[in-house]
């Protein structure tokens, strides 16, 4: 719980009877590699703060195809929006530690603290930024430069996560990343 408090912390200001409310809602979750926070087709039911591992945002293409659009590692705040589809799902890559909210217990939180939806607004505003600055190049460049962005803008996740969805998300097959991978080593 420290953890999600000196996070909220970055973004604005919070006294020790807010600090009480917030803990007083929140609860510890532990997801095991490979289990889901939020599946497809279901509306989400809680938002989620990454104490410790690493998720991914998937769906399955029209071919059927799995598809990894992002990763999100520790210090990430899992809240969706309000056009959140739920094509996508949010899947454990490693084994996971969550600090989660009710979505009931989230809007007694917005209901009771002033600046509580300026201070996540600030934060999923600096969580769409990284995302899309992270998402954009990988339209326009050749795959082994989209590979050396990804572990230039991930460097912790790399290692922590199956080659497949790696290549997924880079939007090449296995074969050509292991490729690229024996061509820069």
């Amino acid at each position: 719980m420290k953890e999600f408090i000196e996070y909220l912390l970055k973004f604005g200001n919070l006294n020790k009877q807010q600090i009480n409310l917030i803990t007083s809602k929140a609860t510890e979750l532990e997801l095991p590699k490979d289990g889901y926070f939020w599946e497809a087709g279901k509306m989400p039911k809680h938002i989620g703060f990454i104490v410790e591992g690493v998720v991914r945002v998937a769906y399955y293409d029209n071919k059927g195809e799995e598809i990894t659009k992002y990763f999100f590692d520790e210090n990430h705040l899992i809240k969706d929006w309000d056009n959140f589809e739920a094509t996508f799902y949010l899947q454990a890559v490693t084994d996971c530690k969550f600090i989660r909210f009710t979505k009931k217990d989230w809007k007694e939180i917005s209901d009771t603290i002033l600046d509580w939806d300026k201070m996540i607004d600030k934060i999923m505003i600096k969580n769409h930024t990284e995302k899309m600055n992270n998402i954009a190049p990988l339209i326009s460049q050749e795959a082994t430069t989209r590979y050396l962005e990804f572990l230039k803008k991930f460097p912790n996740t790399v290692n922590r996560i199956p080659l497949s969805y790696v290549a997924s998300y880079l939007g090449i097959t296995q074969q050509s990343l292991s490729r690229i991978r024996k061509n820069i080593s």
